[in-house]
């Protein structure tokens, strides 16, 4: 055990130190180290307030022999927030920084903790490493020791801590940092390592440079293959990396390039990972899978080819599941897709020969006026200006509905304007206006135009004025 008097006598000793040859400072270093191992109460704060941190500076700038020794007295001096601020007044931090350089693993190992645990939480030190350099100095150190866990661990972190920064990410794309934490992804010994690497490339996933990198480096498919392999267990680590894992390939594929490279015309690897998700018992899963199909079908072609591949009955399935009492964002985002991928006009009659129109017809039913809203106007998008129109409403039944919603006096305003816009392109057919004179339409319009709300009074009289203009 280190005593009080033998802290004391070390510290006098090495406030003289330029007198001392290193044979003589070694053994007092070692007393510091042993009181800040043994967790002596308050040592830190006695070593920084003694004076001697000017002498530790010292000896780290001549990169004296006891250098190694002085980072790790350094690095576990400053678990103490206290003692942060007087390691950056003497210098410490910018004495640190060279020996990242170093060829001696241990060496980077305590400097990498010392300036990390110095700079944690200070933006303006984070800054100024970023400012230094340090960025390439830890990319290439993990790429140089990718076995070397404890001080892997210390890059990432330090990685992790300034990912946020703009000026870190430019330099992190110019690293080209991605293959670095594609490697330590697939080799991420725990859950820990797993949530700093996805933590980096959630910060770094914002840039439309990195997204790129990313995709071409295998990241989805890294984070993919990541989550089939924790899949289908119940601990909370491996459920918070499922989820931050799959809102970030959500997030790679609003890069238009990174999504196409993705989709793989449909073969890719992270395109059939996304279907399964859809058909997951992870209702996470089943979200960023809904999320992914909408992100893929911001291209018509790749709209015509999911339609081939039979992605639409699955996204109908996962509607269906949550239409009454499951999870609203997973309805959004599924209807979400399947009104993107009714965008392309090949598809609009494709789909409502698939039958997608009685599985709208159930999900209608639903008393959640969101999912209806939506059902509406993707319905709607269908039908507007196409011939099919008349086969889609050839049975009175999903006019009633409309007719229903216009007349329900507890019913959602912005359910009615759905409503009303779906009758309006049904009223501009000439096709169509004999049918919504059978299910007594103009009734239903007429009370309508007194509703409260003048622009859903101003859209029913318009409607009504159409309807007339037939009979």
């Amino acid at each position: 055990m280190t005593d009080i008097d033998s802290l004391s006598g070390a510290l006098q000793a090495l406030s003289v130190s330029t007198e001392l040859i290193e044979e003589e400072l070694k053994p007092h270093l070692d007393t510091l180290l042993t009181a800040l191992l043994e967790k002596k109460k308050d040592a830190a704060v006695e070593i920084a307030s003694s004076g001697v941190l000017p002498s530790l500076a010292q000896t780290l700038r001549s990169r004296s022999p006891l250098s190694c020794q002085v980072a790790l007295l350094v690095a576990e001096m400053a678990r103490e927030a206290a003692v942060r601020e007087p390691c950056i007044e003497a210098d410490l931090v910018k004495v640190l920084l060279p020996h990242l350089s170093s060829n001696d693993q241990e060496m980077l190992l305590n400097t990498g903790r010392a300036i990390g645990r110095i700079c944690f939480d200070n933006a303006f030190q984070q800054d100024q490493l970023v400012q230094s350099g340090v960025i390439p100095r830890l990319v290439s150190i993990i790429r140089q020791y990718p076995e070397n866990d404890p001080l892997v661990n210390v890059c990432l972190l330090a990685l992790c801590n300034l990912a946020d920064m703009d000026s870190a990410r430019e330099a992190l794309a110019e690293q080209g940092v991605a293959d670095v934490l594609t490697l330590q992804l697939k080799r991420a010994p725990d859950g820990e390592r797993r949530h700093v690497i996805l933590e980096i490339l959630g910060a770094l996933g914002e840039s439309d440079t990195l997204k790129l990198q990313f995709a071409e480096s295998g990241v989805p498919e890294a984070l993919s293959e990541m989550i089939r392999s924790l899949q289908g267990g119940s601990d909370p680590h491996d459920l918070c990396s499922i989820k931050i894992a799959s809102n970030l390939i959500v997030s790679l594929l609003l890069g238009d390039e990174s999504m196409q490279k993705c989709f793989g015309e449909g073969s890719g690897v992270v395109y059939q990972d996304v279907l399964s998700w859809l058909q997951s018992s992870n209702t996470q899963l089943q979200l960023s899978g809904a999320l992914a199909i909408a992100n893929f079908a911001r291209n018509d072609s790749n709209c015509v080819k999911m339609l081939d591949l039979g992605v639409v009955p699955h996204i109908l399935t996962l509607l269906e599941q949550h239409v009454d009492e499951g999870d609203v964002s997973v309805q959004h985002a599924g209807l979400s897709a399947l009104r993107n991928l009714a965008i392309p006009a090949t598809n609009k009659v494709r789909m409502l020969e698939d039958g997608v129109t009685e599985r709208i017809k159930s999900l209608l039913r639903s008393d959640m006026p969101p999912v209806q809203f939506k059902l509406l106007g993707t319905l709607r998008m269908m039908v507007d200006g196409h011939e099919c129109m008349k086969e889609v409403f050839r049975d009175s039944e999903l006019l009633t509905m409309l007719k229903e919603m216009l007349e329900d006096p507890v019913g959602a305003i912005e359910v009615k304007f759905s409503a009303l816009g779906l009758i309006c392109s049904l009223a501009n057919s000439s096709v169509m206006k004999e049918d919504l004179h059978s299910v007594n339409m103009k009734e239903s319009l007429s009370k309508l135009t007194e509703h409260s709300s003048s622009k859903l009074a101003s859209q029913a009289s318009s409607i009504l004025a159409s309807l007339g203009d037939s009979s």
